[in-house]
């Protein structure tokens, strides 16, 4: 496949169908609290930190966020426990102060349906890593959603991300993409994400009954969601892993 990797800041309009493309998120995902406060500001507040594909036809297949912050400051330093939701808050809140970033932290790489299986995600990985360099960056920062996790729900990540092949390389096949763009693993990011929801609206998402306490395994989580049918809620708390590389 022959694709062209563009920002939004040089082609804003490509935004569009940037936003239409189809993704394969899980729905409970996408409602995540700070995501939904947060991600979609990166096309139009940091256009050049979204990067997207087109293949030969013009057509949107792919697209990487990421965000700049400022992790070598009073109260941060070390890649946060709260991963995805703590980085998009660090992100926005120094853009608004004017805080200067010294790290890229990727965000998110999403390939179409139909476009998966070419190699696409180590593109788009590259593409931001080269991106952070030209800007003058010297380090990028991941917390990374293994992507074969969500078959083994119930084993801890602090297990699961250290598993390696025969070659030394992670046994997932996510992880091993970055550790082949030169990433180390840093830290667990045990509550990388937190979405809480009513029954009615983990029914909504999933399908599933939600009518039993205790810990729910769910099509597409990494972990399983708790359920409260006392209390009329369930909540999914997603842990990452912190990869670091240098530029």
């Amino acid at each position: 496949m022959d694709i062209r990797v563009s920002s939004l800041a040089e082609r804003p309009d490509r935004l569009p169908a940037v936003l239409g493309m189809v993704d394969t998120w899980p729905e409970f995902v996408t409602n995540d609290p700070v995501g939904n406060t947060h991600y979609g500001r990166i096309p139009t507040e940091l256009p050049d930190y979204a990067l997207f594909a087109e293949d030969e036809h013009g057509q949107v297949v792919a697209h990487a966020y990421s965000v700049p912050f400022a992790l070598d400051v009073e109260g941060r330093r070390t890649l946060p426990a709260r991963g995805w939701d703590q980085v998009l808050a660090w992100a926005f809140a120094d853009l608004r102060r004017g805080t200067r970033p010294d790290t890229v932290s990727a965000i998110s790489v999403t390939i179409a349906p139909h476009a998966q299986g070419h190699g696409l995600s180590g593109v788009m990985l590259s593409a931001m890593r080269d991106n952070a360099r030209a800007r003058g960056f010297r380090e990028v920062v991941a917390p990374v959603r293994p992507n074969a996790k969500h078959r083994e729900p119930r084993t801890p990540m602090t297990e699961y991300a250290h598993r390696v092949r025969a070659d030394g390389l992670p046994e997932d096949p996510w992880l091993r993409v970055h550790a082949r763009a030169g990433a180390t693993i840093d830290s667990i990011a045990t509550a990388s994400m937190t979405v809480t929801g009513s029954l009615e609206e983990w029914r909504r998402w999933t399908g599933l009954p939600f009518d039993t306490a205790g810990e729910v395994e769910v099509p597409g989580a990494l972990a399983p969601v708790r359920c409260e049918p006392d209390r009329g809620y369930a909540v999914y708390v997603e842990p990452n892993v912190w990869m670091r590389r240098p530029l």
